[in-house]
């Protein structure tokens, strides 16, 4: 990843809302100018009445001028703001959609490897943070130096020695401020990242309320929980309190430029190397000097902070995706055909070694071995969910890297234990799996499923709002609403990862059927605990420490593989023992 200059970095993200930034620094570049007339108008006043040549038209002349610039500057000011965070806003907006449409593009175990708490504060708190940076910073930061800037070319012009007599104070006072902006870098990654430990350890205790309860360990779990909040607290405070020294001191040095202007300009006055005119107008100026660096210096924590939120996004912004083609391809069949795949989550471990398998299309296909075997990950690669680290998955001949990810989805219906439903009525959750159907064909697939009996006893019927991951309903509902969502996907492979892990005995013939229905004429690969369920697959593939042992039919793999037949009357054993209690 290349490390660019986080404003650089941040002026990219705003994109198409240059324009308006631009505007809104311009103005607010012209409305610190003007600001700085009551400061060129007193001084005028003060040296007319000095010298007993200032008329009452002149007076009032120069308080119109004053009032006028200060007005010009509020609205100039207002107008300046309006534009910045107009595209600000706009920014903000475009930035969430690029993190939202990124996920998706990414390796499921990148998403897996970040925890949601943490995806949750760069999306919602990081991203929300940028707004002060775009719409203050940029315009206001770069008013509030530029104008102080313009102030000190004309004092140099007046008189050179009091132009850097006005600047003793504000080096000095920038000095304490700079001994606390030389750690904050390193200090706010800090605070990320224990408000991130704060954010996953609230979103760990209230998904996992339910196994707290069942096991009566609220007490040491809420411990951890306020544990949390407390280190957060805590490392904010002592942070700020290390701060209030430098701080103050700073904000109470920098304006004391009457500190050396006034002794020394009167000791030049007095010596005639001075004019009164000169040191009177330094006097005022000097004044204006210092309201908008500290205006700026207001800033400075936005900017130390800008490094540390700019990584954040890029670290899903500019995170490796998947390499695919976006040309689509044609599909002349369904065959899969595994040639010499490795893999590993992480480069030091490899999990899956030199798999080589074919799928005929319209085939009913089985993985299975002991847990962790790799049985999974298989089915997870071929539906693209990775891309793999040697050799090659190909579907109809055509290598999957070689196809559009949005194509592989397309093709492949994926049914895990774990199917997520979103917190919708059931008829949207069923929908997903293809935004056009009509409500008649979701109750169609309802039906086929069977889920409509079930779904038509809630109060709502299909309008039942289901709660956040399906809550409010039993794990076999939400399974077979998970099976409704893949048939009206209509996908021809069909991938069953421990489809019915959750379905309870005397539901298990209801959702067998709605299995039958869903692959019939599909390609069907299925990873299953209950053995029972693979026994009339074509070709059941035997799988153990990431290499495919052994493969065959049923009847086949009895007589032939060891680890098969343990595993196969380990199960035959259990259901006798279920039935026998």
């Amino acid at each position: 990843m290349e490390n660019k200059n986080p404003m650089l970095r941040l002026w990219e993200l705003g994109e198409n809302q240059h324009s308006g930034l631009i505007k809104a620094i311009f103005l607010s570049i012209v409305g610190v100018i003007f600001g700085m007339i009551p400061y060129f108008a007193a001084s005028k006043i003060i040296i007319g009445l000095l010298n007993s040549n200032l008329t009452k038209s002149e007076i009032i002349f120069w308080c119109t001028l004053s009032i006028t610039g200060y007005f010009l500057k509020a609205i100039l000011y207002n107008l300046s703001l309006s534009f910045s965070h107009k595209a600000t806003f706009t920014i903000l907006k475009n930035v969430r959609e690029k993190v939202l449409f990124k996920l998706p593009n990414l390796p499921l175990g990148t998403i897996l490897d970040t925890s949601s708490g943490k995806i949750k504060q760069i999306i919602v708190d990081q991203i929300e943070s940028m707004e002060v940076p775009l719409a203050h910073l940029l315009p206001e930061m770069t008013a509030n130096v530029f104008g102080p800037l313009l102030i000190l070319i004309y004092l140099f012009i007046i008189d050179w020695k009091m132009a850097l007599l006005s600047l003793v104070s504000i080096p000095l006072g920038f000095s304490f401020m700079s001994a606390v902006m030389k750690n904050y870098p390193q200090k706010y990654a800090e605070a990320v990242e224990t408000s991130q430990y704060m954010n996953n350890t609230v979103v760990e205790y209230f998904n996992g309320i339910e196994v707290i309860k069942a096991f009566n360990q609220g007490k040491s779990s809420y411990s951890k929980f306020i544990d949390s909040v407390k280190a957060n607290a805590s490392f904010y405070y002592n942070w700020m309190k290390e701060c209030q020294l430098p701080m103050s001191l700073s904000k109470t040095i920098v304006p004391t430029t009457m500190i050396t202007i006034l002794p020394i300009g009167w000791i030049m006055y007095i010596n005639g190397s001075l004019s009164i005119e000169s040191f009177i107008t330094t006097i005022m100026l000097s004044l204006g000097i210092t309201g908008p660096l500290l205006a700026a210096m207001d800033f400075v924590d936005s900017l130390a902070k800008v490094g540390t939120i700019i990584d954040s996004v890029d670290s899903i912004l500019l995170a490796e995706e998947q390499e695919h083609s976006n040309v689509p391809v044609k599909f002349s069949s369904m065959d899969i055909k595994l040639d010499n795949v490795s893999f590993g989550y992480n480069e030091d471990t490899e999990i899956l070694h030199n798999i080589s398998l074919d799928i005929k299309e319209g085939s009913k296909n089985a993985f299975v071995g002991p847990s962790g075997s790799g049985k999974s990950t298989i089915a997870k690669l071929i539906a693209g969910f990775w891309d793999v680290s040697k050799g090659n998955i190909s579907i109809g001949g055509h290598d999957l890297n070689n196809v559009p990810l949005e194509q592989i989805y397309d093709q492949v219906a994926f049914v895990s234990q774990d199917n997520y439903l979103f917190d919708e009525s059931i008829l949207e959750n069923i929908r997903m799996g293809n935004l056009n159907a009509s409500d008649e064909d979701v109750i169609k697939v309802s039906k086929l499923s069977g889920c409509d009996k079930f779904i038509n006893k809630l109060e709502n019927g299909y309008n039942t709002i289901v709660g956040n991951g399906g809550t409010h309903l039993s794990g076999g509902e939400r399974q077979r609403i998970s099976i409704a969502r893949a048939m009206l996907k209509n996908s021809p492979i069909v991938i069953l990862d421990e489809a019915t892990a959750y379905i309870d005995p005397e539901n298990e013939d209801i959702v067998q059927k709605s299995i039958s229905n869903l692959v019939k004429g599909k390609t069907v690969i299925t990873i299953a605990h209950r053995m029972s369920t693979i026994v009339d697959s074509d070709k059941i593939f035997v799988v153990s420490d990431g290499v495919i042992k052994n493969s065959g039919t049923h009847e086949e793999l009895l007589n032939s593989d060891e680890l098969y037949k343990s595993m196969w009357f380990a199960h035959i054993n259990a259901k006798d023992g279920e039935e026998n209690d």
